[in-house]
């Protein structure tokens, strides 16, 4: 990352962010860095033992750690129970700091922005060059709205943020509040719904919406498509990663996350906490509970309905193991059959063998 042209205090961020300061609060720092890459002026963070070597070796000004370690450094310490979380929201902080130094570089509306003369654009809102915000949207306070990005008849982006450049929120779809979707992403496409007709597909109209939550992040290139005609929904705090699609009236609950890749299909209901792994594919209208953890390439093709791991993927081996194993796999139903008869006549002889010694 660039470093900054004017340092920050690190009594600033404690000042900010909490934990115990251990050393010179006036000592400046310019950058975040990792304690390999660190050099005088950054601030670093120590998350495990494993990195009790790095933390011997950095140049870093301050490092973030707990009190356990804090004879390991010489420098200034920042104390705190959970380093790896301190650490996520120094992030944050600095970059609203960043952005703040920067602001006074940046036009509130760029002069190629189209804004329609109904939409309505708070005053601390940023429109980007080229965006267009139709007729009837509402744009909220302290959001950022990205070059060539597109906010619909009817949709709305809540207060505090971040549409990023080339982005797509179609009409009637709405955003909450300290919500980020990234480039490449489409809010309210339709949905895939047709109806067969003498071989033939007729198309379904998608009449819902989407509504996003708040303190929602949407990666890059991920579509979520409008309902057919209640609201596909994204809860509170749902964190989505590049290259998912979300399909129309599916519900994913609060704080649920999913890596890439993911496909959900129409009216799946995902509960709150869930976590979905990378290429999980989904059938539709099923329903997941709270609190499922599903592994990656994991296709669920059935409710689920207790908490918990989930698996349905054969792990990789080496080619010709994997081959003979894939081999065995496609026989399996002929062993069971063969397993059967094997124990019915174990249970014959077995049975006979009583009846004689009765006899």
């Amino acid at each position: 990352m660039k470093a900054l042209d004017q340092p920050i205090r690190v009594g600033d961020i404690v000042d900010a962010l909490g934990g115990e300061l251990r050393g010179d609060p006036d000592t400046p720092l310019n950058q975040l860095a990792s304690l390999e890459q660190a050099q005088s002026g950054s601030i670093s963070f120590i998350a495990g033992a494993q990195y009790k070597a790095a933390l011997a070796a950095t140049k870093a000004s301050v490092v973030i750690m707990v009190a356990e370690y804090a004879n390991l450094h010489d420098g200034p310490v920042i104390i705190t129970v959970d380093p790896y979380l301190y650490f996520a929201r120094l992030t944050q902080w600095w970059k609203k700091h960043v952005q703040g130094l920067q602001a006074h570089l940046a036009e509130r509306i760029a002069p190629s922005a189209t804004i329609h003369p109904t939409a309505h654009v708070a005053d601390t809102a940023t429109i980007g060059a080229g965006a267009v915000i139709d007729a009837y949207a509402r744009i909220g306070e302290h959001t950022q709205i990205g070059a060539q990005s597109y906010i619909g008849i009817h949709a709305s982006v809540g207060h505090d943020s971040y549409i990023a450049p080339l982005v797509s929120i179609m009409n009637e779809c709405r955003v909450g509040n300290f919500t980020r979707i990234h480039s490449g992403s489409v809010i309210g496409a339709d949905g895939f719904g047709y109806a067969p007709e003498n071989k033939r597909w007729v198309k379904i109209e998608q009449l819902g919406g989407v509504l996003i939550g708040d303190h929602v992040e949407i990666g890059a290139n991920t579509c979520v498509d409008r309902g057919a005609l209640e609201d596909t929904v994204i809860g509170d705090g749902v964190k989505l990663d590049n290259l998912i699609q979300i399909a129309h009236n599916v519900h994913v609950g609060d704080d649920t996350a999913m890596a890439s890749c993911v496909g959900i299909s129409g009216s799946t209901h995902i509960g709150k906490r869930c976590i979905i792994g990378g290429a999980v594919g989904m059938a539709g209208h099923l329903e997941i509970v709270d609190d499922v953890v599903v592994m990656a390439a994991t296709n669920v093709t059935r409710s689920i309905s207790k908490p918990g791991f989930y698996s349905g993927i054969v792990p990789f081996d080496e080619a010709n193991a994997w081959r003979k194993n894939a081999a065995m796999f496609r026989q399996l139903s002929h062993m069971r059959d063969r397993i059967r008869a094997l124990e019915k006549q174990v249970s014959n002889l077995t049975t006979n063998s009583t009846d004689k010694t009765h006899d």
